[in-house]
């Protein structure tokens, strides 16, 4: 694991090459083509990443049709439905539950066979989690939200995440950006987490985004949810300004309820915007690790990444955005030496 100070990181998707999102829908192209095309951006991204300086990689989910689909192809007991409108303006395949849900395979294996094999930085494995997997889906087979989520974890999470670690996973992030979307399901919210990682020998990350409530709802769950780590948005609510005030860093208050509620673990802090294409500067980012990990009373909890992945983004976007992020996590370093 990273022993360095403000170790960097990448939250999952980056956009596609367009000229992969055409190859793979022309069906005039053999798959064996195909794969090698799917290889060949995988290992771009790898590459990419590693040379921009970033600690903890993976291969920017080239692979996968979207964070919710792609699961939901390989999952007994979902039918996809149609499309419907989500974030950002963008649209996404939702499906039905109408019979049990299982877990058929690994259908990441592949895929982290392929960076397990080429990266050479550290690795970290993102899975969409129970809970969002049940939010954003109709439920028409069981009796209860609650029942979905927790046969989610226990029948498709868990296994998935198991073969995981036994090809060689050390780290997990369970995304859950509808995580804190329903205040009074926080319960089984951390129950989903909980039952996902049970027996689980591998550090697990938790990933959540789109919170209308500032966290202040997940604060209190922190303590009992069996994760030793949170990627979480911040740069979204945040002021452009420099400096390490409260006033300049009002998107981060909320690290001083993690500590008031008894939180231990490590906090990754989104410092860059996934929802523009303005460019957060190196000492903005400085300003903003600082002010977390001084309001979070331990730097060696901090790790720094974008709010989430950067897949609306254009790919130049992306790796301007990441080659500040890491610059800054260094003016970080610097003025704490």
């Amino acid at each position: 694991m990273s022993k360095k100070l403000f170790p960097t990181q990448e939250i999952g998707s980056l956009k596609k090459p367009s000229q992969l999102l055409k190859l793979v829908k022309d069906p005039d192209v053999s798959n064996e083509i195909k794969a090698k095309k799917r290889n060949d951006a995988a290992l771009l991204n790898i590459r990419t990443l590693e040379d921009l300086g970033l600690d903890i990689i993976y291969d920017g989910e080239v692979r996968r049709v979207e964070m919710y689909e792609e699961p939901v192809r390989y999952i007994e007991g979902f039918d996809f439905a149609g499309k419907v409108r989500s974030w950002d303006n963008k649209y996404y395949n939702k499906a039905r539950i109408t019979s049990p849900v299982n877990y058929k395979n690994n259908f990441h294996e592949n895929e982290f066979k392929f960076v397990k094999q080429n990266a050479k930085k550290e690795i970290k494995v993102p899975v969409t989690g129970a809970y969002t997997l049940a939010d954003w889906s109709y439920n028409e087979h069981y009796k209860s939200k609650e029942d979905l989520v927790i046969a989610l974890a226990k029948k498709v999470l868990r296994p998935l995440i198991k073969d995981l670690v036994k090809l060689g996973a050390k780290i997990i992030q369970i995304d859950e950006p509808a995580g804190t979307s329903h205040p009074s399901e926080m319960d089984i919210f951390r129950e989903s987490i909980n039952e996902s990682v049970k027996g689980i020998n591998a550090k697990i990350v938790v990933h959540a985004c789109f919170s209308g409530n500032d966290y202040k709802v997940l604060a209190p769950q922190m303590p009992e949810i069996k994760a030793q780590q949170y990627t979480l948005e911040f740069a979204n609510r945040d002021t452009w300004n420099l400096g390490t005030s409260d006033k300049a860093r009002k998107g981060f208050h909320v690290l001083k309820l993690f500590r008031e509620h008894g939180f231990k673990g490590e906090i990754g802090i989104g410092v860059t915007d996934v929802h523009v294409d303005d460019i957060e500067s190196p000492e903005l980012v400085r300003d903003r690790i600082l002010y977390a990990a001084k309001a979070l009373g331990d730097p060696t909890k901090i790790y720094v990444n974008p709010d989430c992945g950067l897949r609306t983004r254009t790919r130049t976007v992306a790796f301007d955005k990441i080659n500040s992020l890491v610059k800054g996590a260094e003016l970080a370093r610097q003025k704490l030496k």
